[in-house]
């Protein structure tokens, strides 16, 4: 796998080349109705419109002081999930309550038709995308300043020698779907790699499971979630909703996504090199992977 290390080489001697992103209007994240300035009523309100929306909470993960991310899924996301291989990345939504530099928090959501163009899932999600933005409201898509259309997401790379979704990493491998699901699940448990597991979604009629991973390291291992947001998370309006990272076990074999696709897409802005950009975390994409292999365990 080509290392951000080696396409900054690249873009230093032939200049930085640009980001793969066509003039669309799908963005990742969605703000919802302002709410307030106290964080814990807001998270505890926002669950409340969520279930009475029909939605099923899977997880819900603090970060850092400031953040509360509550993952959410329901039958349409879970069945969209099981309509295409690799589908149960998009088998969660991620709802964020972020408190701004201001005060204000901030109430939003990833945008389902944004990432399902990414996933290359196959399901109109536009039911999903209306129960959200009626329980919490739609102020519009945030996130890159200009929007990235469905064929831009759905062949997406940040840049050139840089990973498509098909260019997942193979974690470990083992001798079962059910081994392999209790393997992750015990080392998540264990907090192998300094792990956590946020949430677990089996998808129907396939043998596939999509664990959220919380990643608690130190800013020496570059692997932190809390590392990372401060590192690229610097907009007034906060992009929360690129977490928790995903580890997917499919057919027995625990798979993720490369962070120079797992982070891009999230931040399709995010510059090269600069402050706030990709030359910040260099040692992020081989970190993250240490991290995940360890929790996914050694395979057999």
């Amino acid at each position: 796998m080509t290392t951000i290390r080696t396409i900054l080489s690249a873009a230093i001697v032939t200049a930085v080349m640009g980001t793969a992103n066509a003039e669309g209007d799908l963005k990742p994240f969605i703000m919802g109705d302002s709410a307030g300035s106290d964080i814990v009523s807001a998270v505890s309100a926002t669950k409340e419109k969520l279930t009475a929306a029909g939605f099923e909470i899977a997880g819900e993960y603090s970060p850092y002081d400031t953040a509360t991310i509550i993952v959410i899924t329901n039958d349409t996301l879970k069945s969209a999930a099981a309509k295409t291989d690799f589908g149960a990345f998009g088998a969660a939504t991620r709802v964020t309550i972020t408190k701004g530099t201001d005060g204000s928090i901030q109430v939003a959501y990833t945008n389902p038709d944004y990432y399902s163009a990414v996933f290359r899932m196959e399901s109109d999600l536009s039911s999903v995308s209306s129960k959200l933005a009626s329980a919490l409201g739609n102020k519009g898509g945030y996130g890159p300043e200009s929007g990235l259309s469905a064929d831009d997401l759905g062949d997406y790379q940040y840049k050139w020698l840089m990973p498509y979704f098909t260019d997942r990493l193979e974690l470990a491998e083992y001798d079962s779907q059910n081994k392999a699901v209790s393997a992750v699940e015990a080392n998540l448990k264990a907090g192998k790699g300094g792990t956590a597991e946020v949430y677990r979604i089996d998808v129907p009629g396939q043998d596939a499971t999509v664990f959220g991973v919380a990643m608690k390291g130190t800013p020496e291992e570059c692997a932190g979630d809390k590392y990372i947001m401060d590192s690229i998370d610097f907009k007034d309006t906060r992009s929360t909703g690129h977490l928790p990272y995903e580890i997917v076990v499919k057919d027995g074999i625990a798979y993720a996504l490369p962070a120079e696709f797992r982070i891009a897409i999230s931040f399709p802005d995010l510059a090269m090199v600069g402050s706030n950009s990709f030359a910040g975390i260099m040692c992020a994409p081989g970190a993250i992977q240490a991290t995940l292999e360890a929790a996914a365990g050694n395979g057999s």
